[in-house]
């Protein structure tokens, strides 16, 4: 096999499609990973050369499986890598890759907890390894192995000969060694051990180190592993009335034990294994013993008191001496732990102090019912939370002066309560020594809502008291009846589940603190969010403006449906030249952009906001941008995010909001990454996934159309129009062409007038959709130049984190081909269909859409219109307006039929002032008069009076 050499990819979304298999090799580190794809395609990224082919087994057609030559981009493992992890949660990343990326994050598990052994490869090479791995480490591996795809090992083991595949379990072991031996080379890792061993990327032949490396490897090739058993003789005895309490006859030992290949099924004494009586483990005691005297040899440097095994004869037991048991409760375990030897306890006596805090106000100061702001104050009271000590022992609290008893008597073996406790005197000490002390108001909610907090590098356990427990209820309960209605002055009829939504904003926005409304698109977060506003604004400790921070694409869709659904509630748009604070009133709405906010925040600072809303919130979910910045320098009395996506990649975006909406909530963002987001992401901490799903679950609201309770709520079909602002160039196109043709229109006769018309209405509908397709450009620039473009993305990016599949439909063949280019930049996949597609071709394009293929279908409203089934697709969007709207019913059916087991989301396009918008007021308000004069399309509008024809088509409003 000959290796093309290859430049790395320039991006991760492309190999992310392929299959992925790994070649081990001596050293680890020069492994490689071979990109693949099924279909026999050359893979991305080889900077112009030829791949490398491979023999890889693939499922033949008659069902089974065929030697088959594929070409192949092998890269080194280190090049590798970096593509693997910026892959995860692209569309379409194959079983495979995601597999190897997943086993990746394994070996970073590994290696951040030091599980890191130097050694040598068969080859004498210096290598790194994982290890040694605890017994539920090695679970976990032969979970993953277990789970291993056949695409992922599809590299025959020989040319000749039956056709057998790595064993997953072996090969997954060679990756985590060939992460860990290429991690710690980095080009510093010479110059702080003053040479190349170990650190250089280049292999060093150390035959010398042989023995020195198989030491260090006890162990871990043979996969055998120790484990203590801790007995107690004599307890009995010392338990009876006659024995004097602090004198105990109780003697321990710690028995060896020997675990092999089968985890725990496959576990025996050392006595055993080293007798010549019993003849289960004959065949391969020889080389256990010996793997289990390497191991035995680095356990007893972890922990001397292990050492007189090393010279008996059968290394069976060690007694232990008191002051070796009180450390072998602490110290002593966790070195032992660290080379991974387990150390079991008896189950009497009573073993170990279980700290927990209580945490809070008295337990006597209790809020009466609905003192919402009380608990506000006490939220945002300058003095911390008390925070006090209680040690449990066996489950039972235990009281001072018995602290103190544990602590006095020196001694491991304490009688208390009627029986036997063994701890370590020097906890017991530690324990009485610990101090109270005191946490910030939103760090001891925190601590409440997840039952444990962490103090001095340590978990424990937590209990609410006081305020403190009745805040923790509140924002818990679930199943209580609604305390707030639909507001007084709403235009709307609430349904059942937006009610829901209103009471939970309310109450926890009462309470003083931030929350998250993630409400799948379509299901009503903006009208839910209007009638908080009119809610709260009866309450005078609520009451303020309230300031809308959105895209730009959405200041028009907010203006109307505040019109709409609280007509009479002031509101103005803080948003390009001329804009102004000047006496904001009350109950007014104020609506901004993210770019405006950015730039003006110290004059938006300036107003007593009585709600803050970030919509889209999403654009902020990188913290430390100019723009998440300036949007935490704004006070108000409530915050409130909305967004379909609260985690789009990775768990830091939602520390940026609800460390918005709630300050402190969360912690400081490197400390949660280390709590919360590393072992959530990694897959690695459930009970972490646990306490973080505690934790905000009272301050973000995620509900989706598929909840029960939440889809039968919903019509079959909603549908929206979305008003967008044109960009300056849209709108001096749009004057000129209007003015221009105006002037002709004025002077020709009737059948030049009627054509002038039709072009017109076309051209400026053109310059609605882009410049580029009014202009004809060749190779023009797509981003920053169309507000409809922008929207565009705006939906895609909510559409595309749901997973869900969505069909745009335009009437313009060049427009559909801009956005598939504009797509294709992104890293979009995408389908198109038009009026030039063959029928063949039209039928496999809508089967790679239902199969998944592309999750965006582009197509030309006449030749898509009718016919297709396409009900794969949650959401339509109509990218201009068609004249005639039963064509975009049609159009729509294409979702919206039988077979379609979701309800479908419509979005039209509207470009805001202009023609688009004119048309869309007279479908809205003026049915009749849209069915007589749309009807017929453009020809019905070429018999308009010039003034009638000039009202139609002026621009109105400014451009963004």
């Amino acid at each position: 096999m000959q290796t093309i050499p290859t430049a790395p990819p320039s991006g991760p979304s492309e190999l992310a499609c392929c299959c992925v298999v790994f070649l081990p090799s001596d050293p680890a580190r020069a492994g490689r990973l071979g990109f693949w794809r099924p279909d026999g395609e050359a893979p991305p990224g080889l900077a112009g050369g030829s791949p490398s082919h491979l023999e890889l087994a693939i499922p033949s057609a008659d069902g089974g499986v065929a030697r088959v030559p594929m070409p192949v981009l092998l890269l080194p493992v280190r090049n590798a890598l970096p593509s693997l992890t910026r892959a995860r949660g692209l569309p379409g990343e194959h079983r495979a890759a995601a597999f190897w990326r997943t086993a990746y994050e394994l070996a970073l598990g590994f290696l951040a907890r030091g599980l890191l052994l130097p050694g040598l490869s068969p080859g004498d090479h210096d290598e790194w390894r994982v290890g040694p791995l605890s017994a539920r480490d090695t679970e976990l591996v032969r979970e993953l192995a277990a789970a291993m795809p056949p695409e992922a090992h599809a590299v025959p083991l020989a040319p000749d000969g039956p056709l057998l595949l790595p064993d997953p379990e072996r090969l997954l072991h060679a990756f985590l060694d060939a992460v860990a031996d290429v991690l710690p080379r980095s080009p510093a890792a010479p110059l702080l051990t003053g040479g190349p061993a170990y650190t250089a990327p280049e292999p060093r032949h150390l035959p010398g180190l042989r023995a020195w490396a198989d030491d260090i490897a006890a162990g871990h090739d043979a996969g055998v592993r120790l484990s203590l058993r801790v007995e107690a003789s004599g307890l009995e005895d010392a338990v009876a009335p006659d024995v004097a309490p602090d004198d105990p006859a109780v003697h321990f030992r710690a028995v060896l034990q020997v675990h092999g290949h089968r985890g725990s099924a496959d576990v025996l004494d050392a006595a055993s294994l080293w007798s010549t009586a019993d003849t289960r483990h004959a065949a391969s005691a020889p080389r256990a013993r010996a793997d289990a005297l390497l191991a035995l040899r680095r356990a007893a440097r972890a922990w001397p008191p292990l050492t007189p095994l090393l010279s008996a004869a059968v290394p069976d037991a060690v007694d232990l001496a008191d002051d070796e048991i009180a450390e072998l409760l602490g110290e002593g375990a966790r070195a032992l732990s660290a080379v991974g030897v387990d150390v079991h306890w008896p189950k009497q006596p009573a073993r170990g102090l279980t700290p927990h805090a209580a945490i809070g106000p008295p337990e006597d100061a209790t809020v009466p019912p609905g003192a919402a702001s009380a608990l506000s104050s006490f939220l945002s009271a300058d003095s911390g939370v008390a925070l006090s000590w209680r040690f449990d022992l066996g489950g039972r609290e235990l009281s001072r002066e018995e602290l103190d008893r544990l602590a006095e008597a020196r001694r491991p073996l304490v009688r208390l309560r009627d029986g036997w406790v063994l701890v370590d005197p020097r906890e017991a000490e530690r324990a009485r020594a610990e101090q109270n002390r005191s946490l910030a108001p939103v760090e001891a909610l925190a601590a409440a809502l997840t039952g444990s907090a962490e103090i001095d590098g340590r978990r424990v356990d937590v209990r609410p008291t006081g305020w403190l427990e009745a805040l923790r209820e509140r924002l818990t309960a679930t199943g209580r009846p609604r305390t707030t209605g639909q507001p007084p002055g709403l235009a709307a009829t609430l349904r059942d589940y937006q009610l829901r939504g209103l009471d939970w904003l309310a109450r926890t926005t009462s309470f003083g603190l931030g929350c998250c409304l993630a409400d799948d698109m379509g299901l009503g977060k903006t009208v839910t969010l209007i009638a908080l506003h009119l809610h709260r604004r009866t309450d005078p400790s609520a009451a303020g403006p309230a300031l809308v921070v959105c895209p730009a694409s959405l200041l028009g869709n907010w203006q109307r449906e505040i019109e709409r659904f609280a007509p009479g509630v002031p509101v103005r748009r803080f948003h390009g030249p001329g804009r102004d604070l000047d006496s904001v009133a009350d109950g007014e709405f104020v609506l901004t952009t993210y770019g405006t906010m950015r730039l003006d925040a110290g004059r938006l600072a300036e107003v007593p906001w009585g709600m803050v809303v970030a919509d889209e919130a999403q654009h902020v979910k990188n913290p430390y941008s100019t723009t998440a910045r300036a949007l935490r320098t704004i006070g108000a009395r409530a915050r409130v995010a909305l967004t379909g996506t609260p985690v789009e990649n990775n768990l830091t975006e939602l520390w940026a909001i609800l460390d918005w909406t709630t300050p402190g909530l969360l912690g400081r963002l490197g400390t949660f990454r280390a709590r919360y987001a590393q072992p959530v992401e990694g897959g690695r901490d459930p009970a972490a996934a646990q306490r973080l799903a505690r934790l905000v679950g009272p301050f973000l609201l995620r509900r989706r159309k598929s909840d029960p309770g939440i889809a039968p709520e919903l019509p079959p079909k909603t549908e929206t129009d979305h008003p967008v602002a044109l960009t300056a160039e849209q709108a001096g196109l749009y004057e000129a062409l209007t003015r221009e043709t105006l002037q002709r229109i004025a002077t020709a006769d009737d059948m030049a007038r009627r054509g002038l018309i039709v072009r017109l209405l076309t051209g400026l509908k053109h310059i609605c959709n882009h410049p580029a397709q009014f202009l004809k450009e060749d190779d023009p620039r797509l981003a920053g130049r169309s507000g409809k473009l922008e929207l565009l993305d705006e939906l895609l990016g909510t559409i595309l984190a749901e997973g869900s599949g969505v069909l745009v439909f335009t009437q313009y063949v060049r427009m559909a081909r801009l956005l598939e280019r504009h797509l294709a930049a992104r890293g979009v996949p995408s389908l198109l269909l038009h009026g030039g597609t063959p029928v063949t071709a039209r039928e496999a394009l809508v089967q790679r859409f239902q199969a998944g293929e592309a999750p965006v279908f582009l197509l030309s409203l006449k030749a898509a219109g009718t016919g297709l089934n396409l009900t794969r697709a949650e959401h339509v969007v109509h990218y201009d307006r068609w004249w005639n709207p039963a064509v975009e019913a049609q159009a729509t059916d294409r979702a919206h039929r039988i077979g379609q087991t979701r309800p479908v989301q419509v979005h039209r396009l509207i470009a805001e002032g202009t023609l688009e918008d004119r048309i869309a007021e007279m479908l809205g308000r003026k049915r009749e008069l849209a069915d007589a004069v749309l009807g017929t399309g453009e020809a019905a509008l070429t018999e308009l009076s010039d003034e009638e024809l000039a009202a139609l088509v002026e621009l109105r409003g400014e451009p963004r």
